[in-house]
């Protein structure tokens, strides 16, 4: 990774944006974090999702999949990243053979396709036939995909804990004007190097600070993602009638942008350590910031279906009820009914994934109210522009 580094940053004559980076750092073909090795996710590798902690995360979730698709009429589900296919396995055999699916995962790192295909195939292999290389049933469709599909979709897309990990530009803020981070080459490694921003950053900042009412007090540093924007847009496109569900840590603009949030959010994972340094270990840890939800609303131009946290949205979705069937036959007080109740409080408590992650609902052609954000919709935090946006019950 480092070589590749090297080579591109002299190409563009001597430093490249850090958004550049980050999506070298994770994503290069063969080199990038998450091109590489089978043990980037779970108890084995540096972080745990969560659909890793507990099959009830997935279970529930495929609740709300399923009222979307029957009010969809569709029976497609699309799901981005789909880490080690755990998530995958989980929401197919909540779903299968209730109704017919076809379940589409975009993956274009070969080594994590091969390890999900292993994964769905030891948990269910009744949705398989005997020839694995084309995993298909009379009523459940797997396929594996490398780019999004054609406009024309119908049906749920999922994206949990994908969009946390595209590139984001980071700035600072001073007297002199907006300077933005690139990365430059030191004796052996990445080093940073600030310059002043270009003209479409300084004013997608600019334009921040129009929205909060306020300017960036000097030496305030934080990120922005066009990336991140230009991704939801191009799904979006893509969506003809269905529901865009993304599970990830963030915050509305207002929040993200908070005074107190003064040094960003990125952060890294490497062996379960979180620490806050993005150029070490390039292409061997996870770098990822928060996400800013009203601006993946807004980029989208699709209704608002709902916005809450994860807790509101799992309880909203049943999963108290689904947790009484695997601890009707467990004993009270034993480790495994510790474990089961532990794992429940991981992905539901604020002070957990509870309240750090969120639930947005973007939705096309899709009426009805969705479950998930009947017990709490924080779809007014977002504060967007009732002219450029609507939610999908008018307000």
């Amino acid at each position: 990774m480092h070589a590749k580094l090297h080579r591109e940053i002299a190409d563009a004559g001597g430093s490249i944006p850090f958004s550049r980076y980050m999506d070298l750092a994770l994503h290069a073909p063969g080199l990038g974090y998450y091109r590489a090795d089978w043990h980037t996710f779970g108890h084995e590798g540096d972080f745990i999702t969560a659909p890793e902690i507990t099959p009830l995360f997935s279970r529930t979730l495929a609740i709300q999949i399923k009222q979307a698709l029957d009010g969809l009429g569709a029976c497609d589900v699309l799901e981005f990243g789909a880490g080690t296919g755990a998530m995958a396995a989980d929401i197919i055999a909540s779903l299968h053979p209730e109704i017919p699916l076809r379940y589409r995962i975009l993956e274009p790192a070969a080594a994590l396709a091969r390890r999900q295909r292993k994964t769905i195939f030891d948990r269910i292999p009744q949705a398989f036939e005997s020839d694995r290389k084309a995993p298909r049933h009379d009523r459940v469709i797997i396929d594996w995909i490398d780019r999004l599909p054609p406009p024309g979709f119908a049906g749920v897309v999922i994206a949990n804990e994908v969009v946390d990990a595209l590139p984001v530009e980071r700035f600072e803020v001073q007297k002199e004007g907006i300077f933005e981070y690139r990365v430059g080459w030191g004796e052996d490694e990445p080093v940073w190097i600030k310059a002043r921003a270009g003209a479409s950053t300084e004013r997608a900042i600019r334009g921040i600070e129009s929205e909060l009412g306020t300017p960036f007090a000097p030496g305030y540093r934080s990120e922005i993602g066009p990336a991140r924007e230009a991704w939801v847009a191009s799904v979006a496109a893509r969506i003809e009638r269905g529901l865009l569900l993304i599970v990830d840590y963030g915050y509305p603009r207002h929040e993200f942008y908070h005074p107190d949030r003064c040094e960003g959010t990125l952060r890294c994972h490497f062996r379960h350590r979180r620490h806050d340094d993005p150029l070490a270990l390039a292409g061997l840890q996870d770098i990822s910031a928060h996400v800013d939800f009203s601006a993946l609303a807004a980029a989208s131009e699709m209704d608002i279906a709902g916005f809450t946290t994860q807790g509101d949205f799992l309880i909203a979705c049943g999963l108290l009820d689904l947790i009484e069937d695997p601890l009707e036959n467990i004993r009270p007080g034993s480790l495994e009914f510790a474990r089961i109740v532990d794992s429940v409080k991981r992905i539901t408590l604020p002070g957990e994934m509870g309240e750090a992650f969120k639930v947005m609902g973007l939705a096309r052609g899709l009426s009805e109210p969705l479950i998930g954000f009947s017990r709490r919709d924080h779809r007014p935090r977002l504060r967007l522009d009732p002219q450029s946006v609507t939610t999908s019950d008018g307000r």
